[in-house]
């Protein structure tokens, strides 16, 4: 059973960077796509989609609201997905979780995400 944990959340000023990590263990992950998702205040039911990446082959995909400042990235040998979150704004406030799915062509959604990490929160100041 895959397990995820989360690191690297914190407080950072707006225009700030921040990088996230999400360490996976448990069985392989072949074909797996590992993603980040974000929860707001006011928010509690429902995950954003933030960026997603193939754990074989790195094919990344980006919402829109992050596109050219977030960078998804993996580390096979170390078994750890990175978020690196550039010129953060005050709406990029929220949990941030990690989360993988075992299947390769549904939407990137939520729902069709199988295992969650606890969350890390990300707090970025005026």
């Amino acid at each position: 059973q895959v397990q995820l944990v989360e690191s690297g959340g914190g407080l950072v000023q707006a225009g700030g960077s921040l990088t996230l990590s999400c360490a996976a263990s448990g069985r392989t992950f072949g074909s797996y796509r590992m993603g980040w998702f974000r929860q707001t205040p006011g928010k509690e039911r429902e995950r954003e989609f933030v960026a997603a990446i193939t754990w074989g082959g790195g094919r990344t995909y980006y919402a829109n609201s992050v596109k050219g400042r977030f960078t998804i990235s993996r580390d096979l040998a170390k078994g750890t997905v990175y978020l690196q979150m550039n010129s953060l704004k005050p709406e990029d406030t929220a949990v941030y979780y990690c989360a993988c799915t075992s299947q390769t062509t549904a939407p990137l959604t939520q729902g069709n995400f199988e295992v969650w990490g606890q969350g890390t929160l990300v707090t970025v100041s005026s």
